[in-house]
């Protein structure tokens, strides 16, 4: 499974959001992230259909969409959520 971070510089949740995913970034070595900022690159509202930011989506194996997530995610339900999915 991947995860794509899709945020910017300037939004609120996404500040709010990095620490959290820091934090499970480190207990979690072995997860697949990456950050995209959607102000870099514009092209990613339209591949991923981005009207909120910040997003996160889950990517099975095959890089399909298997979960998606917007806004103010708590950090135990970020775990909770990857724990669930983690073998697709």
């Amino acid at each position: 499974m991947k995860i794509l971070k899709i945020g910017t510089t300037w939004c609120p949740e996404c500040v709010i959001m990095r620490p959290r995913w820091a934090e499970i970034e480190r207990a979690m070595p072995e997860l697949q992230t990456e950050y995209i900022d959607y102000d870099q690159q514009p092209e990613i509202k339209k591949q991923y259909q981005i009207d909120h930011v910040p997003t996160f989506i889950f990517l099975d194996k095959a890089d399909q969409e298997i979960l998606r997530l917007n806004g103010l995610v708590e950090k135990e339900e970020l775990s909770e959520l990857i724990n669930q999915h983690k073998d697709k």
